[in-house]
């Protein structure tokens, strides 16, 4: 740029950075609501696994061994026992009545036919409309089940006078040795506040960048800002979206010591893959919001297409659900999103530690949205020179 070029851009900075101060629109989407929205997340999961979820039990059995059945139970992290009902009937109904999430049902005669390996059968019924804690209960259950006949089988085999090492060896004859890479702890708030988080200030960066555009031909200063950059568009838009740049980096920068420096989450990568990915992100969804405007220079129509967009990313970043596991055209689709590209560079560099080299199609794909304006520019300076808005 030359010197008069520089000279525009920091007028129309200027006129920017008033704009914002007096708009308390901007303050609230740009600052206020993201701060809330991360210390919303990351205090909800701030047990990392949920613990204590409500359990029921329905023990016809009523004995010794039954009874130790339920004391184990209810002694797991995760599961807490809330109830003993005297029926099946009962128990489903708190599960319908959403008072309980699962419920262990041990039928009349099961130590009876334990103690004589009649294989007794007992059940255990949980709740997947949430599915976090039907999960997490039904893992709980299922070891109960197991260390149920493991401590009849392994008395039975004690009274034989088999060893301990014989005991271990017919219970267990395969040892698992398992390692959770990056997050041994399982824990959720690492999951999901490192997707969730970025996604919905990314859906700030949408729709303000859009709306900072749209509120030109609103309000009809339009033209004024056009003329106040010489006529040229790409002075224009440096100096209206620089302000909100530096603003959008401080917020994820600082969500992002906010998450790694005081809440210490784990980040193999260390800290350039993190600053890097941060700046990536706020320029790739920058960019996304001048395109969603200049293919629809409507304010109403480019944040509507920023909402969906947007929402939609949340789901088919891979987080919650992975997209190998998705419809053909899905996965495809899943490209066109920046939070998807920002989620997989994040997972391989900074979660597992691998160089950039290893997620270069997403460093690619992320500078790409970047470098989406330069295909609407022209038209969005003729949408500023001659288009009337329309409410």
């Amino acid at each position: 740029m030359t010197l008069d070029a520089l000279r525009r851009v920091w007028l129309v900075m200027n006129r920017e950075m008033r704009i914002l101060w007096k708009n308390p629109i901007y303050g609230f989407c740009m600052v206020v609501f993201p701060i809330m929205v991360m210390i919303f997340f990351t205090t909800m999961l701030d047990e990392g696994v949920p613990e204590e979820l409500p359990v029921g039990v329905v023990d016809a059995d009523n004995t010794s061994t039954s009874r130790a059945l339920v004391r184990r139970l209810d002694a797991f992290q995760s599961s807490r026992i809330v109830a003993n009902y005297p029926t099946v009937a009962e128990a489903r109904h708190a599960i319908q009545r959403n008072e309980i999430y699962a419920f262990l049902y041990i039928p009349n005669g099961t130590t009876e036919k334990l103690l004589a390996s009649r294989r007794p059968k007992i059940s255990y019924y949980y709740s997947m409309a949430s599915i976090a804690a039907g999960s997490l209960t039904m893992k709980d259950l299922k070891v109960v089940a197991t260390l149920g006949s493991a401590g009849v089988g392994q008395a039975t085999l004690r009274a034989r006078g088999a060893t301990d090492g014989q005991i271990a060896s017919f219970l267990q004859p395969i040892t698992l040795d398992v390692h959770q890479i990056a997050n041994p702890w399982s824990n959720y708030n690492v999951y999901l506040s490192t997707v969730f988080v970025p996604g919905i200030i990314m859906l700030f960066v949408f729709l303000i960048t859009a709306y900072s555009i749209g509120v030109e031909l609103k309000f009809k200063r339009s033209k004024e800002w056009v003329e106040m950059a010489g006529g040229n568009m790409l002075v224009a838009m440096t100096g209206k979206i620089l302000p909100q740049s530096l603003i959008w980096l401080a917020i994820f920068l600082g969500y992002e010591y906010y998450i790694y420096g005081v809440l210490h989450f784990p980040h193999e990568g260390g800290a350039w893959p993190i600053i890097f990915l941060g700046f990536l992100g706020v320029f790739a969804s920058q960019g996304f919001g001048i395109f969603a405007f200049g293919l629809m220079p409507s304010l109403r129509m480019s944040m509507s297409v920023c909402s969906l967009w947007a929402v939609l990313s949340l789901s088919m970043a891979g987080s919650a659900f992975p997209i190998m596991g998705m419809d053909g055209p899905l996965q495809s689709l899943s490209w066109l999103f920046p939070l998807r590209h920002y989620y997989m560079v994040y997972q391989i560099t900074v979660f597992n530690g691998f160089p950039f080299l290893e997620a270069w199609f997403h460093l690619v794909a992320l500078v790409f949205f970047t470098l989406l304006p330069w295909t609407v520019i022209r038209k969005i300076k003729n949408a500023m020179l001659n288009y009337v808005y329309i409410p």
